[in-house]
């Protein structure tokens, strides 16, 4: 059972009814518990009939200048409480450090375009960041009213014309019931301006107080914004959200979720590489997570002379993600002038499949590492992506999982020898080989 509600109850239920199912994956390899299915197929098939707009979507987002401190999610200062209704925000002085404004936002939409991904997610657009987390709470957004240098109608035109969509993001701080009182309007919002995304987020304490992330009241909500967003035809990224237990098959709008931690904790003083080696066994069981992976700048001084922080990965580590941690949402976390400094290990991010028709589980070990090969979806395309913890790991590849009788050129992204993920994280090597079903490939 979840935590309990404010009154101690555990949960409550009508009869006749039917309790979750408990289940234990048991294999002989750690392999054989990551190709288990047996979580998404105990949920009930597909609820929604056609499912033609639900689509896998690779994008960037005015999102990491923001968790790193380059930017602001918030357009003013001027504000200790925010009143939705009774503010006036055209009279509002900007700071100058706002990242959802018109020209920051066309700027990553030309990158977008350039680069072919499929859409731009823009946090800090609506107004109430002034006070998101603060004395505000219960009625600090309502989803529908942009800050002054955001015009979402220009912004749209904007990015239709360069084959980009865009992606909504509503930060709820928690207050659920805030929330629940504008869904309607606001997924009407997203129809009306041609979002087909959104990313919700639960940052801070659930509000109505006493409730808690993972109570029957707060888990109910998640379930009814997923059912709500499918009537308005509408994707869902969670972030902050309970851990799923594999509802993306019954609700396959759900196109992924945070739900664990995920990689912008990098961003407040950094996790270890061995988290990423566990997630697969823990968090990934349940469904798709959005990890936002794709870091090639360490040194968050460099991006934020303010921010002390370095993502503890190497370059190739973070491309090993894209194959390991599943997501049909996948970004490209970093700046879009990090990328730039390094375009041909960003061409495996620009190349790198996000729906699979099948996946291999090569090697794992719980905390040491993970190597994953999956096969493009409706291509003829293999990608094999491995993950280790600190120590490192030299990974045998055996290719028979390739048709026989076939020659494909493999491209090779590796950490080069002299890698070190504090000293020198941005060492990797490229290089082309000719592989067929025969072929063992050491690195």
């Amino acid at each position: 059972m979840g935590t309990p509600e404010p009154n101690g109850t555990r949960g409550s239920l009508q009869a006749p009814c039917n309790t979750q199912w408990r289940t234990i994956i048991v294999g002989e390899k750690a392999t054989d518990i990551l190709a288990s299915r047996i979580t998404l197929n105990l949920n009930e098939p597909s609820k929604i009939a056609d499912v033609s707009w639900i689509k896998p979507t690779k994008c960037i987002g005015v999102w990491w200048e923001v968790i790193t401190g380059k930017s602001d999610w918030s357009y003013s200062y001027d504000l200790p409480v925010i009143q939705i209704g009774t503010t006036d925000y055209s009279k509002l002085k900007p700071h100058g450090r706002h990242g959802a404004s018109n020209d920051n936002v066309k700027r990553y939409i030309d990158f977008a375009s350039k680069h072919g991904f499929d859409a731009v997610l823009v946090e800090g657009w609506n107004i109430g960041w002034e006070d998101w987390i603060g004395n505000a709470k219960d009625h600090v957004y309502d989803f529908v009213t942009p800050y002054p240098d955001f015009d979402i109608k220009g912004i749209q035109r904007y990015a239709k014309e360069r084959g980009v969509k865009m992606i909504m993001h509503h930060e709820t701080s928690g207050s659920i019931r805030n929330y629940e009182r504008y869904l309607d309007t606001a997924y009407r919002f997203m129809n009306e301006f041609g979002y087909d995304a959104v990313k919700s987020g639960y940052v801070g304490d659930i509000v109505p107080i006493g409730n808690y992330h993972y109570s029957q009241f707060v888990n109910n909500h998640y379930q009814y914004a997923i059912e709500k967003a499918a009537d308005h035809k509408i994707m869902v990224n969670a972030h902050e959200a309970v851990r799923p237990t594999g509802v993306s098959r019954t609700w396959s709008n759900l196109i992924a979720n945070e739900s664990a931690r995920g990689a912008e904790y990098q961003a407040f003083g950094g996790t270890k590489t061995p988290h990423v080696t566990i997630l697969p066994f823990t968090r990934m069981i349940g469904g798709p997570m959005d990890f936002t992976p794709g870091f090639f700048e360490m040194d968050l001084k460099k991006v934020n002379p303010g921010n002390s922080s370095y993502v503890n990965s190497t370059i190739a580590n973070q491309l090993g993600l894209y194959v390991v941690i599943y997501s049909p949402l996948q970004m490209a976390a970093d700046l879009p002038e990090n990328y730039e400094r390094f375009p041909d290990a960003f061409q495996f991010i620009k190349d790198v499949a996000i729906d699979w028709d099948y996946s291999k589980y090569l090697e794992a070990s719980p905390g040491d590492y993970v190597t994953i090969a999956r096969k493009a979806k409706g291509e003829n395309k293999w990608f094999v992506g491995n993950v280790s913890a600190e120590a490192g790991h030299n990974s045998v590849i055996d290719f028979s999982l390739l048709p026989a009788g076939k020659k494909y050129e493999a491209t090779v992204y590796a950490d080069a020898a002299d890698v070190h993920y504090k000293t020198n994280p941005q060492a990797y090597t490229i290089k082309k080989l000719q592989v067929t079903n025969k072929t063992k490939f050491k690195q």
